[in-house]
């Protein structure tokens, strides 16, 4: 499978393995539209390891702030094994259906280094994570606050974001404070992956 990015043979395997775990499970758990399903390696798989690239590279700890099917959480987990064997994964997902979903496919692949919390964002423990990642989950507004509980002080926010990014950047400027760079997505024309740090409300 190709996902934008040259991986070692190990990771090719585990990504289609995911994808085939991903479509067995979807009719009964529905975690993604099922109009995107024929697409799933680049609407999903390849739109979510776009991120990896743009971790520090030091980063020791990933957290995703509602994983549901695994994007971007588990296809970072995925390229991590290979790539950043120091890195450790949380996925954090409330639907303990989907939950059990994550665990079952990190167990089914061998990924020592995920972890699973079936909890809402805003009762897990404080995670200090290096990277946080959400996508298609709240307004940026909301993702901001959850980041103030889960990101380390020094740690960087990466949200992917559709064609109104603007906008929900204007409406966080209201109550936060942070920096940010826009970083084009490489799946999608109209979208932006906020690479987000020094976040402090007003």
């Amino acid at each position: 499978m190709t996902v934008l990015r040259d991986v070692p043979r190990e990771t090719s395997e585990r990504l289609s393995a995911y994808a085939a775990l991903l479509r067995k499970w979807n009719p009964a758990i529905n975690l993604v539209s099922r109009s995107t399903l024929k697409d799933l390696e680049t609407r999903h798989i390849a739109d979510s390891a776009q991120l990896f690239d743009l971790a520090p590279k030091n980063a020791a700890h990933w957290v995703d702030l509602g994983s549901g099917g695994g994007f971007p959480g588990l296809v970072i987990a995925i390229l991590a094994a290979d790539a950043a064997p120091q890195m450790r994964v949380t996925l954090i997902e409330s639907d303990l259906r989907k939950a059990t979903f994550l665990r079952t496919a990190a167990r089914e692949m061998g990924l020592g280094n995920t972890n699973v919390l079936s909890q809402r964002i805003e009762a897990a423990p404080p995670q200090g994570a290096d990277v946080l990642s959400a996508r298609a989950l709240a307004p940026l507004t909301d993702l901001l606050s959850f980041a103030t509980r889960h990101l380390a002080p020094d740690g960087v926010a990466l949200f992917p974001k559709g064609a109104r990014h603007d906008q929900e950047l204007e409406a966080a400027l209201a109550t936060w404070r942070f920096t940010v760079q826009k970083i084009p997505s490489t799946t999608d024309p109209q979208a932006v992956i906020l690479q987000i740090g020094g976040i402090a409300r007003v």
